[in-house]
């Protein structure tokens, strides 16, 4: 049975549901707390309920009766989306799994941890830390985020670049599939060919092929030395200019990220530091292993001609003062109003133009924009800044975001390199995938889940 596009009917198949499954919760207060992410997309009603669920079990409960009463599910894990992916309405039942956060098992031998979806991202690399391990996606969002999120997204961060993104660290995914089966996805090792690549085809998709319950994780060893590099400019452009001399000098940083001046003066602002004073742009680079030192002084090489001012240092807790300095910009941006986080990617040749596009689109549209970017793979994030009257689907701020995406487009980029499309960019989405390939996807969606109860109305 699909789900019904009568609200008043959804809105009684949702109840019977809530009404057969023991974790279920229709209270207002429990439905306003699961009803968006942190997109800044509001939803115009309240879903009917959420179901908190503890075990597979639960999960795959909810799954059958999702299936044989035609209610649409929205999964949910810790809420940090930035696309509307979460967002859920009256008629919708959130199934939410961050109350499923058990470290399952970790052998440091094989360097591979299970974990259940709740799990912050931040809390697994407190867990193996000791061992001499670490996991490699770190999202700016690392202390609040669950792996399952995560995974739905195939979320990036600032190592990705040199260690890949969520999609190179999961090994293998026990799934609930929209009809309640478990599946599993293969063997945890790290090497696999037989069928076709599952792990990669849950990743990334945004809850709507099915609820991932299990991921087994592949682990790093942490790096033996570490170099990191400050490079302050007088324009984005140039610090653009000297990410893609790194580049074409073949080094290949663990970390670089670029910051503009919007984004350094309000850090400035929240943590009493002069980086404003130094330069109008900063480029933070990282090398790590063995070799980090001498990788840094080939890196430093490459940016040297285009910085006002350079520091380098091979202090591991200097270097680990700029990665917080870096994961602070977003909420000190957040102290001056509403931060709508985008993301776009582009070749990495042409990051210098996307910026400057950027600063052309805040100054067109009139609004407040402080570009992040993660200048190793071309992935930005411009943030717009709202004022009280402002929210991120009409007016100037929605026009803002077009312009964005149409200029990543001519650049030969993308409309989101890690946050997905969920509800904020669907009318984006043909500008970048021809019919057909929008068919042939749809075609795998309605394969997972013919009745469509999954996440509806996201993605495509």
């Amino acid at each position: 049975m699909r789900p019904s596009t009568d609200p008043r009917e959804a809105g009684q198949r949702a109840a019977t549901l809530l009404a057969r499954h023991p974790a279920s919760n229709p209270t207002e207060a429990a439905r306003r707390e699961v009803a968006t992410d942190r997109s800044g997309y509001v939803p115009a009603t309240l879903p009917s309920g959420v179901i908190h669920a503890r075990s597979s079990e639960d999960v795959q409960l909810a799954l059958r009766l999702a299936t044989e009463l035609g209610v649409a599910i929205v999964p949910r894990g810790a809420g940090t989306g930035l696309a509307g992916g979460a967002s859920a309405q009256a008629g919708e039942v959130v199934l939410d799994v961050s109350r499923m956060n058990r470290i399952v098992a970790l052998d440091p031998a094989e360097q591979t941890l299970v974990v259940e979806p709740g799990v912050l991202n931040a809390e697994i690399n407190r867990h193996v830390r000791e061992h001499g391990l670490f996991y490699a996606p770190d999202p700016a969002s690392t202390e609040i985020c669950s792996i399952g999120g995560n995974i739905a997204t195939n979320a990036g961060g600032m190592c990705c670049a040199k260690y890949g993104v969520t999609r190179e660290s999961v090994l293998a995914l026990a799934v609930v599939l929209p009809n309640g089966e478990l599946v599993r996805t293969g063997p945890s090792t790290l090497k696999k060919v037989t069928g076709y690549d599952m792990n990669a085809l849950f990743t990334g998709s945004e809850g709507t092929l099915g609820v991932v319950v299990e991921a087994t994780l592949r682990l790093r060893p942490l790096p033996a030395r570490v170099s990191a590099l400050a490079g302050y400019f007088e324009s984005v452009e140039r610090a653009a200019a000297a990410a893609a001399a790194v580049i074409a000098a073949r080094v290949q940083p663990s970390v670089m990220e670029l910051m503009d001046a919007v984004a350094l003066d309000c850090i400035d602002a929240a943590e009493g530091s002069d980086l404003a004073r130094r330069g109008s742009a900063m480029l933070l680079a990282q090398t790590d292993g063995w070799g980090a030192a001498a990788e840094m002084e080939v890196l430093a090489a490459a940016v040297r001609p285009f910085a006002a001012h350079l520091e380098v240092t091979e202090d591991a807790d200097e270097a680990d003062a700029l990665l917080s300095m870096r994961r602070g910009a977003i909420p000190a941006m957040g102290e001056r109003g509403t931060v709508a986080i985008c993301d776009v990617g582009v070749p990495r040749t042409r990051l210098a133009e996307m910026v400057t596009g950027i600063a052309a689109i805040a100054r067109d549209r009139g609004v407040t924009i402080g570009t992040l970017a993660h200048a190793s793979d071309g992935n930005l994030h411009p943030c717009i800044i709202l004022s009280d009257d402002q929210d991120i689907v009409s007016g100037a701020v929605k026009e803002a975001l077009g312009d964005m995406f149409h200029q990543a487009h001519s650049l030969g980029g993308t409309l989101t390199g890690e946050h997905g499309v969920g509800l904020l960019k669907l009318e984006w989405v043909p500008e970048e995938l021809d019919a057909e390939s929008i068919r042939l996807q749809r075609g795998i969606r309605e394969l997972f889940d013919p009745q469509g109860v999954l996440n509806p109305g996201k993605v495509f």
